[in-house]
């Protein structure tokens, strides 16, 4: 899917809603919008080889910039502490897993694969990346940012897992093992906590 597709479905969420919505939420709305047209185009034009190491750490760092960003963009707005706990969680945990898979992208970027098992390994998580950004670009908006918040950064956990699940079933960097082993527990993690979250904000 282009980008321009992308901007244009997002253009279109906002306007279509723009006389109902607040202000403040035009303007959470159209911060989380631009990063997430960022995240979608570092995954989609990260530059992959062929090692499914190095290709996974190319693709998630941006995917953790874009929580990161997301989580700060609610921090400007919430006055909910739990919300406010869930953001600060997600840019500790993601700052320091970028700088974990930074810190193993040379070595790992070596550990080479076959072209056969590259192909396979792009088939599998290729789904997973578009019903994410899917997902998140279609997210529920109201003047509740709290909710939306809440609806955009579910999918975008569950995206995270599931790439990182996909990953550990390959012939991988053994660094990369706990680094994975780390995601996908703070995001189940993470994932429980939102979606009680929802329930009690009656989203």
């Amino acid at each position: 899917m282009s980008q321009n597709n992308n901007r244009t479905n997002n253009m279109t969420r906002t306007v279509n809603n723009q006389s109902c919505f607040s202000r403040v939420t035009e303007k959470y709305l159209d911060t989380f919008n631009c990063i997430l047209n960022r995240m979608i185009e570092g995954m989609t034009c990260a530059e992959l080889t062929n090692s499914i190491s190095h290709n996974f750490i190319v693709q998630m760092i941006p995917h953790h910039r874009a929580a990161i960003e997301m989580s700060e963009n609610i921090l400007q707005y919430t006055t909910n502490l739990t919300i406010e706990e869930i953001a600060e969680n997600i840019i500790c945990e993601q700052t320091r897993s970028i700088a974990d898979m930074e810190a193993i992208l040379s070595c790992c970027g070596n550990m080479s694969n076959s072209r056969e098992s590259v192909c396979r390994y792009q088939s599998q998580i290729e789904p997973v990346f578009n019903t994410m950004f899917n997902r998140m670009r279609t997210a529920k908006a109201t003047n509740d940012i709290n909710c939306c918040f809440l609806r955009e950064m579910l999918p975008h956990h569950e995206g995270a897992v599931a790439f990182s699940e996909i990953t550990l079933r390959q012939n991988i960097c053994p660094q990369l093992v706990p680094i994975l082993d780390s995601i996908i527990t703070s995001q189940k993690r993470g994932i429980c906590q939102m979606e009680r979250l929802l329930d009690t904000l009656c989203c």
